[in-house]
């Protein structure tokens, strides 16, 4: 199944916006896991509770929202500086920025188990990072690529800002024997991207991996700085895709 266009996307969308006073998007991060294997990519993917109220049963990659406390972790390493440009807005400051990367760091480890850093002395007072504390990893940036973004259509129940961050399985220093700290996903799983695209996902998801894997086509290695960042949103009741 191919990734949606424009129009495709506004029509879903719209079905789903519900009436009501509009809120603001807040803050997040997805990560997309990449690991390659037999001359193919990879994604790591696993399926939202069913407990859960949104998304419940849908396949996502690990994220979630930002939180305050990420704006105060020290990191092994910072974001590449090409990175980090195209992440700024003009209402963005670095530390937000540098919070939001770290949001897809730390709900990676909550979600799947997975620590990405640099094996370090760590300490922070911060509870939602104590599995990099306990473990001695201290989180690292350098690793990270700048994919997509996207912002939920106004009238939603809830709205976020996501980034769409991407990441070699090799940044990835401990994996826990345990599984993840929380139940929020199930049935975690290393898929082929054209695989992947065929689960029961997000539109938006199924868009973000068509438009990796049209980056990795041009740019295997996912260089820094290389490549456009697609930026969905919808103004005046149409949905926009534009370039980063």
């Amino acid at each position: 199944m191919e990734g949606m266009t424009t129009a495709e996307l506004e029509r879903v969308e719209r079905n789903d916006v519900a009436k009501g006073t509009t809120l603001r998007p807040r803050d997040a991060a997805t990560l997309i896991l990449l690991d390659r294997r037999a001359g193919q990519f990879n994604v790591l993917m696993g399926r939202r509770h069913q407990k859960h109220v949104f998304m419940a049963g849908r396949f996502v990659f690990p994220g979630g929202r930002t939180d305050p406390s990420d704006s105060r972790i020290a990191v092994a390493a910072p974001l590449h500086p090409a990175e980090q440009k195209r992440l700024l807005t003009p209402r963005m400051s670095e530390s937000r920025a540098r919070a939001i990367a770290l949001s897809a760091i730390r709900e990676t480890y909550e979600e799947a188990g997975l620590l990405i850093g640099h094996k370090a002395p760590f300490a922070t007072r911060s509870s939602n990072w104590e599995g990099f504390v306990q473990h001695g990893v201290q989180p690292s940036l350098d690793g990270l690529r700048y994919i997509g973004r996207a912002i939920t259509p106004p009238g939603r129940t809830r709205r976020f800002d996501t980034r769409f961050f991407a990441i070699w399985r090799e940044a990835v220093t401990m994996e826990m024997p345990g599984g993840a700290p929380t139940d929020e996903l199930e049935e975690l799983d290393w898929l082929p991207l054209a695989q992947a695209k065929e689960l029961e996902i997000p539109p938006i998801t199924r868009t973000i991996l068509t438009e990796l894997e049209k980056r990795l086509a041009d740019d295997p290695e996912l260089s820094p700085g290389a490549g456009s960042v697609p930026f969905y949103f919808m103004r005046g009741n149409r949905f926009r895709r534009e370039l980063i």
